[in-house]
Parts: C-alpha cells; sequence; structure tokens
C-alpha cells in the first residue's frame, strides 16, 4: 500500500451497509466536516425537472465567467445508496476552477427507497437539462462531459448508454473512476475482496441488492458490465485502484470499450484502495490522480475547441 494511505486506514469508518440509516448520518457527519476549497468558484444550487419529480442540482462555476464554457455533470458515489450531493463539492469546485468548465453535481434519488430506475433517470434528466437549458448557467450545450465515482462511475456508464441509445447529447468524454458496473461479483479483485479497504464485495453485493430491488434480470443498461454492445459510445477514461474489489470489473470494461473501437484511456493506481482520493485528498498519489482528471477533460473539452468540427459536436447522437 502507498506509504501516505497506509498511515490512514485506520481511520476510515466501517460502513454498516445493512443500517442505512445510522451509515447516512455518520457519511453526512463527515461531510459536514470536510475542509472544502471554494476559492475561485461561484456555487449556485437549483432544481430542474425530472422524470415524476424533481431533481436537486448544485452547480459549480468559475468565478471569472466571461462566455459559455463546456459543461461536466458529476456523480457522486455511496454504493447507490449513500452520499449527499455536497459529498465531492471539493473535487467539484477543483474542476471548476482548474480547468475551467461548468460542473453540475446531481442529488439522485438513493436505493432501496428508489431502485433502477430512478437515479439513472435522474442523472440522464440531468444531462439532458445541461444540453436545452445549460446557457441559463454558462454551459455550451455542445461540449458536455459525464463524470462519476464509483457507484457514481456506474451511473455515469448508464449515462452515456442512454445518451447513446436514445438519440441523446453527445458527449466528449465519459470519465468513469474506481467505476461499480457488474453485480455478478465473478471478478478476480471481487472475488479475493471481502476485507479490501473502504469497499468490499460484502458491501458491493448489498448495494446491488438495494439498486436492483431484488428483480431478476437487470434491465437494459441498469448495469452497464451486461450490455452487449458497446460502441458508438463516447470516449472514455477509466481509472481503477490495485487493492479495490471493484479493479478488475473495470479493467474489463475499459478493455471491452477498445474492443469495440472506443477510444479509452486507462490507470490503475498501484498502491491505492477504494476511494483514497477522497480518503485523503493531499497525498501525492491523490493529487497525481486529480491532475490526470483535470487532464483529461481539458483535452476533450478545451483544446482545440474552436477547431473542431461540427460533426465531432453537433450537439447530439444522430
Amino acid at each position: 500500500m502507498d506509504p501516505e494511505l497506509a498511515a490512514v486506514v485506520p481511520l476510515i469508518p466501517d460502513l454498516a451497509f445493512d443500517d442505512l440509516d445510522q451509515t447516512r448520518r455518520i457519511v453526512e457527519e463527515l461531510v459536514r466536516n470536510l475542509d472544502v476549497d471554494l476559492s475561485g468558484v461561484q456555487v449556485e444550487d437549483r432544481t430542474i425537472p425530472g422524470v415524476g419529480c424533481d431533481v436537486p442540482i448544485r452547480i459549480f462555476s468559475p468565478a471569472d465567467r466571461v462566455e459559455e464554457r463546456p459543461g461536466v455533470m458529476s456523480i457522486h458515489g455511496g454504493g447507490f445508496a449513500l452520499g449527499p450531493m455536497t459529498l465531492d463539492d471539493g473535487a467539484n469546485a477543483a474542476i471548476a476552477r482548474e480547468v475551467g468548465v461548468v460542473v453540475v453535481s446531481v442529488d439522485y434519488r438513493l436505493a432501496p427507497e428508489h431502485p433502477f430506475p430512478a437515479a439513472a433517470d435522474d442523472c440522464y434528466a440531468t444531462l439532458e437539462w445541461m444540453y436545452e437549458k445549460g446557457s441559463e448557467v454558462g454551459i455550451n450545450p455542445a461540449h458536455l462531459a459525464v463524470l462519476g465515482s464509483s457507484a457514481g462511475g456506474g451511473l455515469a456508464a448508464t449515462t452515456a448508454l442512454f445518451a447513446r441509445d436514445r438519440g441523446g447529447p453527445r458527449l466528449a468524454v465519459q470519465v468513469l473512476l474506481e467505476p461499480e458496473l457488474d453485480d455478478r461479483l465473478q471478478t478476480h479483485s471481487m472475488r479475493r475482496g471481502r476485507h479490501t479497504v473502504a469497499w468490499s464485495s460484502t458491501l458491493a453485493a448489498l448495494s446491488w441488492k438495494y439498486y436492483l430491488g431484488g428483480i431478476g434480470t437487470p434491465p437494459l443498461h441498469a448495469v452497464p458490465a451486461r450490455t452487449e454492445d458497446l460502441s458508438g459510445l463516447p470516449p472514455a477514461y477509466v481509472s481503477v485502484n490495485e487493492l479495490d474489489c471493484l479493479r478488475d470489473e473495470g479493467l474489463e470494461y475499459a478493455a471491452r470499450l477498445l474492443q469495440a473501437e472506443v477510444p479509452t484511456e486507462i490507470h490503475c493506481w498501484p498502491g491505492a484502495f477504494h476511494s483514497f482520493h477522497s480518503v485523503l485528498p493531499a497525498a501525492g498519489i491523490s493529487r497525481r490522480a486529480s491532475a490526470a482528471v483535470h487532464g483529461v477533460l481539458r483535452r476533450a473539452l478545451l483544446v482545440g475547441r474552436s477547431e473542431a468540427s461540427e460533426t465531432v459536436f453537433d450537439g447530439r447522437h444522430a
């Protein structure tokens, strides 16, 4: 294990995923006590129309906004069942500040109270809003990306699949960070992951049970790894962690994207456990991971943007 990360392992609380009320209180208290840097960023909370309900969102914009900027939808993790929208405030503010884009964080409905497709519908409704109404908050609808971590990475992958199949907004890139993608739990790292730090195969099994609501065969795209055809998806950045039970499902999904001729960048962080970048953002490896994400978004959304052809950034899929 990375030495800086190893030093904080004893401080990581156990997640009693079978007692969600207690665990939600613990997570919310931890988030309230985070020291979040919002300098150089304007933050606005809104509510947008969703599927059968309104969806709360939080918008992070560079304070020096003078023109429309690309938009990044950010989807927090939490095993589909945990996490206030504020969980990734620090990371989202950093993306807005360092990359110069507008970040929209979505407060999707949580399982098991709201099983699939509730969270997926909320995320896709947010992407649609960014395309159709995003100009109200300075978003250029022709330059959009989706980013998610852990369960949020799985929801980001589902959002990209929905956009492809529904003729929705074209995405410049999908950024899948330590993504939770496969309910079958049969990869090598998952079978060996009963005691991995911060997330385990036991917790993963419960999270899928909550999210899928005990149904039989999951509906199309509810479990991205079960989707047979990955062709025509946007370019991807997939990062995984060496000491994470989710490692191999992320690697396998990335390999399948490549086999489907989807441009894909893959990174495995050595000596890192699940959510290391959130647990200790000041660690050297965490700073490198954040810089890598910023670089991917910068290249996909900003580099050569003025010269990009309309066939690449034409708003929606044909």
